[in-house]
């Protein structure tokens, strides 16, 4: 891919961590992520069925926190929102869904340009993490709809397992672990690395560098 490699990402494992409210976790990194330069957020609801209740969800925890912030789903025009837009936030929910939609409006192509070429902020959650990365398949969801291509944004050169949870000792389940289910992702030719990102965990890539922010930095 040609161009800048990013620059300006905050990749987020999780909106919700227990105890506390949505995205309360973070709420300094993404003051600091966005700074005041930008005023307003195009948010990006299209992992969710209920994308007015979402937005409405989304809304509210950037105006308490100095944001505008439109959802892309009531602009009749999502290419041109994409285009117009000063920062991008991209929700948690199912991934399958989210990449789906954005290869039907084609948005794949305008949100690279935005994100790697014109170097605006992009945040992602969960679901928006994972298609920030090279490509889907290593996601936790279920493929509830199916996307053209499993190939996503490609923001970073690698790919992220969000809500990473760590081999239990004492439990009785007998499934495979989180840690398993990547090996055996590695097990097939020419995988990229895996970056397994615990809750309340989140990289911030500003050109070629990442940093490990969040409760949860090793």
């Amino acid at each position: 891919m040609a161009g800048p490699l990013l620059w300006c990402l905050l990749l987020v494992s999780n909106s919700g961590l227990h105890g506390v409210g949505y995205l309360e976790h973070c709420e300094d990194q993404v003051l600091s992520f966005f700074g005041r330069k930008v005023k307003r957020v195009l948010f990006i609801p299209y992992v969710l069925h209920d994308q007015d209740a979402y937005a409405k969800t989304a809304r509210e925890k950037f105006e308490k926190l100095g944001y505008g912030l439109d959802s892309i789903h009531e602009s009749s025009d999502p290419v041109e929102a994409v285009r117009k837009s000063e920062a991008i936030f991209v929700g948690g929910g199912n991934t399958f869904r989210l990449l789906k939609t954005l290869y039907y409006l084609n948005l794949i192509p305008e949100l690279r340009k935005k994100v790697l070429h014109a170097g605006i902020p992009y945040m992602g959650s969960s679901a928006g993490t994972n298609v920030a990365t090279i490509s889907i398949r290593i996601t936790n969801d279920m493929p509830i709809v199916y996307p053209p291509l499993f190939e996503a944004l490609g923001f970073v050169p690698f790919n992220i397992n969000p809500h990473y949870l760590d081999p239990d000792v004492d439990s009785t389940h007998m499934g495979e672990t989180r840690e398993e289910q990547i090996l055996q992702y590695h097990e097939e030719p020419d995988t990229p690395p895996v970056l397994g990102l615990r809750e309340g965990s989140m990289p911030l890539v500003e050109d070629n560098k990442a940093t490990l922010l969040g409760r949860n930095k090793v």
